[in-house]
C-alpha cells in the first residue's frame, strides 16, 4: 500500500492518493478566495468532480473569450488537452477529486496570482 502524498500549494494543497505509470488520482483543497494558474496542458487530460463547496471554472479556447461555469458538490468536468481553464473558491473552500493521466509536469502557465514561473512557453495552444 502506498501512502498518500501531501504536496503544499500557494492556494491551498492537494492529496496525491494514487500515481501509477497510466493515471494519478488527487484531491485538491482551495482556500477561500484563492484560484489556480490559468493553464493548460499539452499532453494531460483531467477529469474533475467538485466533493465540497462551490467552484468557479473559467474555461474557453483563449484568454479573452474565457466563460465561467459554477460548479456544485457533484458537478463533473472533464478537461482535454490544450484546453485552458482555472479552477477558483470564491466564498468558502473548495474540495475536488482529479483523475488524470499521468503527466503531472505538463502545466502551461498563462496567468498565475503566485508568480510562479511558466514552466513550458507561454505560447497557447492551437484548439
Amino acid at each position: 500500500m502506498r501512502a498518500v502524498k501531501h504536496v503544499s500549494k500557494p492556494w491551498g494543497h492537494e492529496e496525491i492518493w494514487a500515481h501509477t505509470n497510466d493515471y494519478v488520482g488527487k484531491i485538491l483543497y482551495i482556500n477561500r478566495n484563492s484560484k489556480l494558474s490559468l493553464q493548460y496542458h499539452q499532453h494531460k487530460e483531467e477529469t474533475i468532480r467538485v466533493l465540497r463547496g462551490r467552484l468557479y471554472l473559467h474555461y474557453g479556447e483563449n484568454k479573452d473569450s474565457l466563460q465561467v461555469m459554477e460548479m456544485v458538490e457533484g458537478d463533473t468536468y472533464h478537461v482535454l488537452p490544450n484546453h485552458i481553464h482555472r479552477f477558483e473558491a470564491r466564498d468558502e473552500a473548495v474540495e475536488l477529486v482529479e483523475v488524470s493521466t499521468n503527466h503531472l509536469s505538463d502545466v502551461v502557465r498563462i496567468e498565475d496570482d503566485y508568480s510562479r514561473v511558466r514552466e513550458k512557453s507561454s505560447d497557447f495552444p492551437s484548439v
